[in-house]
């Protein structure tokens, strides 16, 4: 069975926010703090998250087993929220769904943050292009790196390299 990346439906956004709250349980787990704001989401305010945002979901048969966010203002998208099942994750999936979020956005500039703990996290945005461009404390102390990705739309600009691609992950 192959996995198969594609827009997600409202319906779709109760399995999200549960592979969202498994998800984010590791993150909690560096941050000492399981009160951060991806676990205390509730439905409603993810609904209207999406009411705004692209949602793509990365499906294996009927379950979802990943999930990211994205939406543009002022030339600039913001990405949020980039999620594997935790059995799943290490396979290549999250950079997949950052590079299918990117591809939806006609945009020069992305942006996005994580907690500058989470290692595995800058790793895989600074290998997706990524650079850190500020670090912001919250006010629960939690310091956050802020990324982003600059895309140089000129006619003359060298094109990216393209992301490899995982044979068992299918893209619709």
């Amino acid at each position: 069975m192959e996995t198969v990346i594609t827009k997600a439906q409202i319906d779709d956004l109760e399995a999200i926010l549960a592979l969202q709250y498994a998800a984010y349980q590791s993150e909690a787990e560096i941050l000492g703090d399981y009160a951060i704001q991806p676990l205390r989401q509730t439905l409603g305010e993810l609904v209207e998250e999406y009411k705004k945002s692209v949602v793509l979901k990365a499906a294996l048969g009927n379950e979802i087993i990943g999930s990211v966010r994205a939406y543009a203002k002022g030339g600039t998208v913001y990405i949020g929220k980039l999620m594997v099942r935790p059995d799943h994750q290490g396979a290549g999936l999250g950079t997949r769904l950052l590079a299918e979020i990117e591809k939806r956005f006609d945009c020069d500039r992305f942006e996005l943050f994580t907690s500058c703990k989470s290692e595995r996290n800058l790793h895989l945005y600074k290998k997706s292009g990524y650079i850190r461009f500020r670090e912001e404390t919250d006010g629960s102390g939690v310091k956050f790196a802020y990324l982003e990705k600059n895309i140089d739309l000129s006619p003359t600009a060298r094109p990216l390299a393209a992301p490899r691609r995982l044979s068992s992950v299918h893209i619709k």
